[in-house]
């Protein structure tokens, strides 16, 4: 264990699923404080039990980080508690699929455009200015390898996370020389326990460990990434 990230606060969005819960544990376990936003109550509490002597720097709010007022006060919130945000983490996301593009119904389409899109969008406006205040942060959205693989269908998955890595991207050039770092991570079929269940006769060796994936999430949130601002970094594992 190292403290990287101590006397950092870290913004985990999404940080109590299947991803999400490893890249806040590996955050605290680096010394950071971990604000998480979370749907599921449960989630959250199960997170909770994983801490061990680092439950005091974890905090959690039950947010939709589609709604962008709703995020516009979790960053006040953030800012009144601790004054500043280092790193911010969209590990907010769904995937739909299975379904051709003419029969797929019009909420799907909808939903993924939702978690996969708007939920980057709503965040990084909101984190942004207090980022460039400090002349300091790292942002990093988890897409997927969808971005560039659309197989089929996968349509409104493949657009949305395609959308999200154009969208970062931009907002990399946008910040360009201002000390405000943006990167994607495309991972592949993670190894989660919803996965194993969708996907029972799959290979499972072959798949990124959440654990793995969290380790690429925290370098390139760290002072060890500041050459890498603007890519988007495949971790697909053996498949």
């Amino acid at each position: 264990m190292s403290n990287r990230f101590e006397g950092k606060a870290v913004l985990v969005a999404g940080g109590t699923g299947g991803l999400g819960r490893a890249v806040s544990l590996a955050f605290l376990n680096e010394s950071a404080k971990v604000i998480v936003t979370y749907r599921d109550q449960d989630e959250f509490t199960a997170l909770k039990t994983l801490t061990g002597g680092r439950a005091s720097s974890l905090i959690g709010h039950q947010v939709d980080v589609t709604d962008g007022n709703a995020v516009d006060q979790l960053v006040k919130e953030i800012l009144d508690r601790g004054g500043r945000l280092d790193v911010m983490v969209n590990a907010v996301g769904a995937y739909a699929g299975g379904t051709p593009l003419w029969q797929m119904e019009w909420k799907v389409f909808d939903q993924m455009l939702a978690l996969n899109l708007r939920s980057g969008f709503a965040l990084s406006r909101a984190v942004v200015p207090v980022m460039l205040k400090q002349a300091s942060g790292a942002i990093v959205s988890i897409s997927s390898r969808s971005a560039f693989d659309h197989a089929a269908g996968a349509a409104a998955y493949a657009a949305s996370k395609a959308a999200s890595v154009a969208m970062f991207d931009s907002l990399a050039a946008d910040l360009k020389g201002t000390g405000v770092r943006v990167n994607s991570v495309l991972p592949s079929i993670i190894d989660t326990p919803a996965n194993r269940r969708a996907m029972p006769t799959a290979d499972f060796s072959k798949w990124p460990k959440p654990e793995d994936i969290a380790s690429v999430i925290l370098f390139l949130s760290s002072d060890e990434a500041k050459l890498i601002h603007g890519a988007s970094v495949p971790v697909y594992g053996a498949s």
